[in-house]
């Protein structure tokens, strides 16, 4: 498998990981979309949200989870931040390992794209 993401979860490319433990990896996206953005996703290769199943409950769940840790650590807990999965090309999933973006750091805006 050739899968970027897999690479950055067993440290076989150099990346910003920020967190990381036996079920999810977090790291600084390489495009930012805010003054903070962060990527978060399973060890486990899930090509797209449409991939998950009822076995999958609790890695998404610690995925949230470690997103909100995340937002205390980096001081963006209270004055907001946004949390996003895409799905698929018209989505805006570009890489097919499923992942949590957590950004902040800025007023957001709505709609988004």
């Amino acid at each position: 498998m050739n899968c970027l993401f897999c690479q950055i979860a067993k440290r076989e490319l150099d990346s910003d990981i920020v967190y990381e433990d036996d079920h999810v990896v977090a790291f600084s996206d390489i495009q930012p979309q805010a003054p903070i953005h962060k990527l978060i996703i399973p060890r486990q290769h899930i090509e797209t949200l449409n991939d998950l199943n009822i076995e999958h409950n609790e890695i998404i769940a610690h995925m949230i989870l470690t997103a909100t840790k995340l937002a205390e650590d980096l001081k963006i807990d209270q004055d907001g931040y946004r949390v996003i999965f895409n799905c698929n090309r018209n989505g805006g999933q570009a890489v097919y390992h499923i992942h949590l973006h957590l950004l902040g750091g800025r007023q957001m805006t709505w709609p988004p794209g």
